[in-house]
């Protein structure tokens, strides 16, 4: 316990600075609704996929497949509602009030852990830049909201760090409760399982060979769950396609680009941001092999890029689909961490500021989910 003290004293810098980022960007949100007459709370806590998932918890998951497009609530993964369903006994407040409290405390928790990858890596100082850096994307409101980003991120930060530190049954435990988070959630089972086969080559360890075999297990089990539910074993896959999210090798990826950059003369601004954070995720990508960054980081990151760029699903939310991909800020908070500090003071203002007004943009114009 006082290791675990003596740790969180550690990463308090960067949690601080973690919440004064995003208090600047729930601010932001707060006066340009008070502007547009339009309230906070549905936003931050019942809009949107906080709506599906407090569906879950109220009344559980659908027993058929159906024909209708973007309504079979099997596409949601059962971790998130199932928190909320148990912890909303314990506490006072509604369902929404409890999912929400879930997403910020996770949202701390996964701040924790991206401090502690990049200072086990680089030193405090890129621990705590990496953290303000992923506070600050442009889709960083989602972070507060009662979704399951923050959640799934605190899983795979903790998970990663494991790694790093050689603690497999932690990683595989964490990677296999992700699983049941997100369906990216088999891109950090990606990463631990090839990571402990690979450790494999200097020397036989039950622990790493337990992590390979326990971390892909969460995904398993919903997917293979959703197929007995269904009564077909591609149910999973079947629900998917309802949601349009259909693998199809990144074609629809570069048609929306090409869109965006070359076709529509006054594209909506919310896609710009989108289009821009998938290259400069492409971009970060390539300097963070560059860079060498250790395998695991380098398979989540990479499995999670493939997934996203390769789905033929809708292109809105995908900046949303890349937030728990934080190591592609690496080499971002490396660079910052050697320049000068007006520069870093520059860039990090410019950040902040250009989240909060994104994140609000986000919430109050852009007419979808975000």
């Amino acid at each position: 316990m006082a290791r675990v003290r003596a740790h969180l004293r550690r990463a308090a810098p960067a949690l601080v600075a973690y919440a004064a980022v995003r208090v600047t960007g729930l601010l932001a949100l707060a006066l340009w609704a008070h502007r547009r007459h339009h309230g906070v709370w549905p936003i931050l806590a019942t809009h949107w996929d906080a709506d599906w998932y407090l569906g879950i918890a109220d009344h559980g998951y659908t027993h058929h497949l159906g024909t209708a497009y973007d309504a079979n609530n099997l596409a949601f993964f059962p971790l998130y509602p199932v928190l909320v369903k148990a912890v909303a006994v314990l506490t006072p407040g509604t369902r929404a009030t409890t999912g929400w409290a879930i997403a910020v405390a996770c949202s701390f928790l996964a701040a924790w852990g991206i401090h502690s990858v990049g200072s086990h890596l680089h030193g405090r100082r890129v621990g705590v830049l990496l953290t303000v850096l992923w506070a600050a994307l442009p889709v960083g409101l989602v972070e507060w909201m009662g979704y399951t980003e923050s959640l799934f991120t605190a899983f795979a930060a903790w998970s990663l760090y494991a790694v790093l530190t050689g603690r497999w049954l932690w990683a595989g435990s964490l990677a296999a409760l992700s699983g049941l988070t997100r369906p990216t959630g088999i891109a950090l089972a990606a990463a631990v399982t090839v990571t402990a086969l690979l450790s494999l080559r200097n020397g036989f360890s039950l622990r790493a060979l337990t992590a390979a075999a326990l971390a892909p297990a969460g995904w398993l089990v919903y997917v293979g769950w959703v197929g007995l539910r269904l009564g077909r074993w591609d149910g999973y896959f079947a629900v998917q396609r309802l949601w349009h999210n259909e693998w199809d090798g990144g074609a629809e990826t570069v048609r929306r680009l090409r869109e965006v950059l070359g076709v529509d003369s006054t594209p909506e601004l919310f896609l710009v941001m989108v289009t821009v954070t998938l290259l400069a995720s492409m971009a970060l990508y390539v300097l963070s092999a560059w860079d060498r960054q250790p395998l695991p980081l380098l398979v989540f990151t990479g499995v999670l890029l493939l997934i996203v760029l390769g789905s033929g699903g809708v292109y809105f939310p995908r900046a949303r689909f890349l937030l728990p991909g934080f190591p592609l800020l690496l080499p971002a908070a490396l660079h910052l961490a050697r320049a000068s500090p007006r520069f870093r003071a520059v860039c990090l203002t410019a950040a902040v500021l250009g989240s909060a007004y994104c994140s609000a943009y986000m919430a109050l114009v852009w007419p979808s989910a975000p």
